[in-house]
């Protein structure tokens, strides 16, 4: 199984590379990727439900009739292989579509820019991705982990692959139903089966992506049975009988699902550290931050020389706000610089709508001496405070500014007192990584 997931990779890879580039080079970016997990065992060789379950989620994804539950693995390995082709196809021409080339939008070399782009994290693989690749390498990851565990992958599916959480909440209610009825009538055959043309279980159930690899995944079979008292077949998913220490699974089985969260990749802060500069407060920023268009940024360009013309009129404070309100929407994220008492600069990359807590604890997590209290101050002297539910671009910190950090001066008075001193501001694992900022 991971021989031939691995197989599935290499192909893809190829066809992704392009002219003019070899097997092992790596086109998504020119960022350096994280660093490769441990070695880890041997994988065990796939249950028949882990099979069944893995088949039914590339059927279930191609939207095409289900492959027999004997699926060969040639056969997987060329669905899943049509299937990552189509997304990654899909993914190059929506870039293609909103490419600024030919806009009219100036391009520049990723070398100006203050940080090369928004790179977000992988929890299940590592792996450091671009905002395009995110989704299909995640849904990538889901599917290959049916090989090791196919009750933890069907969750990550339905919880992950489902944008509507009322649709998966009504349809997480009716799979409880099954198995508690199950758990509570283990001899009763009845609550063992599943038609699959039964109207909630369609309008329900079936229309959640994962349901049925999840119901496959606990051991339920696909069976024709016969319909009582009616001259034809149909299909139900059929759970064979279970003893009380497999029905104590079940329940375990669904605890997890109930608890499930989505998959989500992390942004990545992409931490630097730069020395003293009189450019700390020029930024040049990448099309990443900006929630526009190509078009949309060539006339932000076009509208710079109005904004100054309409600050020197008279406006209303609605009139005010309305306009802030439309400067928030524009950016996605935020870069900031955090100016420390040694003059020392400390970057990171952040959601436009995280909270200030959010940046105070990047911070802490940067200081040598993350218990100290420190105050953090906005440019034009606006102290921040944790404790407010305040969001970054509310306080006019999108897409990106420069703040001041300072110790809290009551402590530091205590400490300078008792006849001590801060020396060193950052952690030493930052400042081996310093780099001059132009």
């Amino acid at each position: 199984m991971k021989k031939f997931f691995d197989d599935i990779k290499k192909d893809i890879k190829f066809k992704s590379a392009g002219p003019g580039k070899k097997l092992t080079d790596d086109g998504s970016s020119s960022k350096p990727q994280a660093p490769k997990a441990p070695h880890r065992a041997p994988r065990k060789t796939p249950t028949e439900g882990a099979e069944r379950a893995g088949a039914a989620a590339l059927a279930r994804i191609e939207h095409q009739h289900r492959p027999v539950l004997k699926t060969s693995q040639d056969a997987i390995r060329n669905q899943v292989k049509r299937e990552l082709e189509a997304e990654a196809a899909a993914t190059a021409a929506s870039l293609k579509n909103t490419d600024v080339e030919g806009s009219g939008v100036p391009q520049k070399d990723l070398s100006c820019f203050s940080v090369s782009g928004v790179f977000f994290i992988c929890p299940l693989t590592g792996k450091t991705l671009r905002k395009t690749e995110r989704e299909m390498h995640i849904k990538e990851a889901i599917l290959m982990r049916f090989s090791e565990d196919a009750i933890e992958a069907s969750i990550m599916m339905i919880h992950t692959f489902n944008k509507d959480k009322e649709k998966v909440k009504a349809a997480l209610d009716i799979i409880s139903k099954y198995v508690e009825n199950i758990c509570k009538n283990p001899t009763e055959e009845k609550y063992r089966k599943i038609k699959l043309s039964n109207k909630v279980f369609q309008e329900k159930v079936s229309v959640i992506e994962g349901s049925r690899e999840y119901l496959q995944a606990l051991g339920f079979e696909s069976t024709t049975l016969q319909v009582d008292g009616e001259d034809r077949t149909e299909e139900f998913l059929v759970l064979p009988a279970q003893e009380s220490e497999a029905l104590e699974q079940l329940k375990v089985h669904l605890e997890r699902l109930q608890k499930g969260e989505p998959v989500r990749a992390k942004l990545d802060r992409q931490t630097q550290v730069f020395r003293p500069s009189k450019h700390a407060t020029h930024f040049e920023l990448p099309p990443d931050f900006y929630n526009l268009t190509a078009e949309e940024l060539k006339r932000e360009q076009q509208l710079k020389s109005e904004i100054v013309e309409r600050n020197t009129m008279l406006r209303t404070k609605a009139m005010r706000e309305k306009d802030e309100q439309r400067e928030r929407r524009k950016y996605n994220y935020a870069l900031l610089r955090v100016r420390l008492p040694d003059e020392n600069i400390l970057q990171g990359t952040f959601l436009a709508w995280e909270r200030v807590a959010a940046l105070y604890q990047f911070v802490r997590d940067s200081l040598e001496n993350g218990w100290q209290p420190f105050e953090l101050m906005a440019p034009g002297g606006q102290k921040l405070k944790e404790e407010e539910e305040l969001a970054l671009n509310e306080c006019n910190l999108a897409p990106a500014a420069l703040l001041t950090f300072s110790w809290d001066a009551a402590v530091q008075a205590d400490i300078a007192a008792a006849g001590g001193k801060t020396a060193v501001l950052l952690k030493a694992a930052l400042l081996e990584n310093i780099k001059t900022l132009s």
